[in-house]
C-alpha cells in the first residue's frame, strides 16, 4: 500500500489527465491493452451474460467488445471526458449504458450475472476498497461471476498496487465466505482472477 497517497484518487485527476492526452493509456492502438483485452474476454468461461456491470470502462474500447457477451451492458466511469468517448464508440449497441458513476460512492442497486472491475481497483484507497467490495458482492447474483485485472508494478500516484486488490478479493475467497476463486493468471506486468458468488 502507498503510505503517501491513502486517498481513493478523485475524478479531477481522471478529468486533467483525459484533458492533457485523449487516449492516456494507449486504450486503443496499445498491442499490451489489445492482448489484455483478449485475455480478459478468454478468461471469462460463459458465452453469455444476461446482465453484466463493467467499472472503470474509460473510452469504452474493452466495453465494446465484451457488450458482445452481453444482454446488458452497463458501463461507468467517473471521467466525462472518457465517457463522451465510450458513448460514441458504443453509440449503435443499444444494449450497451454508458453512465457517469464513482464507484463505491455511487452505485445502483441492480443484480449483474457479471462485474468486470478491470484497471480501476488500485484507485480505490485500501478502505474504499474494502467498501465497494461489500457492495459489488451484494449485486453480484448467487453463481455471477466477478473478473479482476490490473496492471500490477507499484504508481506512486495510486494508493494500491493491482497485487493489493487482487490479494484482498482471493483472502475473502480463503475465508469460509460467500465467493469462491475460480481460475487467476499472472502475466508479466498484469494478474487475472475470476472468481464466482457461491449459489
Amino acid at each position: 500500500m502507498n503510505e503517501n497517497q491513502p486517498n481513493t484518487l478523485p475524478p479531477e485527476y481522471f478529468d486533467q489527465v483525459y484533458q492533457a492526452n485523449r487516449d492516456p493509456w494507449g486504450f486503443e492502438s496499445s498491442p499490451y491493452e489489445r492482448e489484455k483485452y483478449a485475455a480478459t474476454l478468454a478468461a471469462l468461461p460463459r458465452e453469455h451474460y444476461p446482465e453484466a456491470f463493467e467499472i472503470g470502462c474509460s473510452l469504452g474500447v474493452l466495453t465494446a467488445q465484451l457488450a458482445r457477451r452481453c444482454g446488458q451492458l452497463l458501463a461507468v466511469d467517473v471521467s466525462e471526458a472518457a465517457l463522451a468517448q465510450a458513448r460514441q464508440r458504443c453509440a449503435r449497441l443499444p444494449h450497451v449504458t454508458v453512465q457517469r458513476m464513482q464507484v463505491p460512492e455511487e452505485l445502483t442497486d441492480q443484480q449483474f450475472d457479471l462485474i468486470l472491475v478491470s484497471e480501476v481497483g488500485y484507485y480505490w484507497s485500501a478502505a474504499d476498497l474494502a467498501l465497494a467490495a461489500d457492495l459489488l458482492l451484494a449485486r453480484l447474483r448467487p453463481g455471477g461471476q466477478l473478473l479482476l485485472v490490473h496492471w500490477t508494478p507499484p504508481v506512486h500516484d495510486y494508493p494500491l498496487t493491482g497485487d493489493d486488490v487482487h490479494e484482498y478479493f482471493l483472502a475473502r475467497a480463503g475465508e469460509a465466505g460467500d465467493l469462491r476463486h475460480l481460475a487467476g493468471q499472472q502475466h508479466e506486468t498484469y494478474r487475472l482472477d475470476l472468481l464466482e458468488k457461491r449459489a
